[in-house]
């Protein structure tokens, strides 16, 4: 009866094995100017982390950008696209509703809320740990495990 049983389990374990998602190393980040965007086309879609910066030389800029290219595939996972915005003089409307003051980390959850305002530059892992404690993401998490 054992030798059976094994052969049973080791016939389906593949087969469970291949349909979990698979997490793609090679992911890659979305990343948009602010301007070109809408934060009503990433309802319940996407999560938008937008950056903000007097200037595209600005070192917590780069350097932020820089962090969020180490680790895209943790973001990708996640549903984010990045926004950035580097010119105060155009005015957008991300600008207008969010009221940035020099550098900003703005995360903004799949229901449109802020959830997070940060005046300095983020690791990927904080990112991704601030937003693994969001409900719609617990819930994700919960639907891919399939309970």
């Amino acid at each position: 009866m054992r030798p059976l049983l094994a052969l049973v389990l080791t016939v389906f374990r593949p087969a469970t094995l291949m349909a979990e998602e698979p997490v793609s190393e090679t992911a890659t980040l979305i990343v948009r100017p602010a301007a070109d965007s809408d934060l009503s086309e990433f309802l319940w879609t996407n999560r938008p982390v937008v950056i903000f910066a007097d200037n595209a030389a600005d070192p917590r800029f780069q350097e932020q950008m820089e962090r969020l290219s180490e680790d895209q595939h943790m973001l990708a996972e996640r549903d984010v696209i990045v926004l950035t915005d580097t010119d105060p003089k155009a005015r957008s409307a991300l600008r207008k509703k969010l009221r940035p003051r020099g550098f900003m980390l703005v995360i903004i959850g799949k229901d449109g809320g802020v959830k997070l305002r940060k005046p300095h530059p983020w690791s990927v892992r904080e990112i991704t740990r601030s937003i693994d404690k969001f409900p719609s993401r617990l819930r994700e998490v919960e639907e891919r495990r399939g309970s």
